[in-house]
């Protein structure tokens, strides 16, 4: 007569090739015959650490090397709004500010060169229509392309 599943799992379990005298045979059969695995894992993880640090070290930003901050802003004015802000640059910077209105649309814009170092700059921009913010676009290094 043929064992019931419970009778060949309780057989299973008492029988000598589920205790076997070398555990060593155990582990070498769950995780493999060698060390290969844990080998390449581990060069894995050291490649990606030396790249995500490299990566990290050479990160200068994506402004390059020309850095803005907006002091203060003024929309007061329907016909224009006033923008004070800080720039540091080597070289000097040519800075686009725009004016947007409620709904987020361009309403003005202008460019203003700054000169080299850090800078305090205060400058107005004609708009059309009432704006609710004025912003840094970007600040680029004199003479670098657009």
């Amino acid at each position: 007569m043929q064992p019931t599943p419970e009778e060949d799992a309780v057989n299973s379990a008492e029988s000598p090739a589920a205790t076997p005298a070398d555990p060593d045979r155990v582990l070498r059969k769950r995780h493999g015959n060698g060390p290969l695995f844990f080998i390449i894992g581990t060069v894995f993880a050291i490649a990606c650490s030396i790249g995500w640090g490299f990566s990290v070290m050479s990160y200068s930003g994506l402004s390059g090397s020309v850095y803005h901050q907006v002091v203060a802003y003024d929309t007061g004015s329907a016909e224009e709004a006033s923008i004070t802000f800080e720039v540091n640059s080597k070289d000097g910077a040519e800075c686009l500010i725009t004016a947007l209105d409620d709904q987020h649309v361009e309403v003005g814009q202008e460019r203003l060169a700054v000169e080299a170092g850090n800078r305090m700059s205060t400058t107005s921009v004609e708009t059309i229509r009432q704006a609710s913010t004025v912003e840094i676009a970007s600040c680029r290094e004199q003479g670098s392309q657009d």
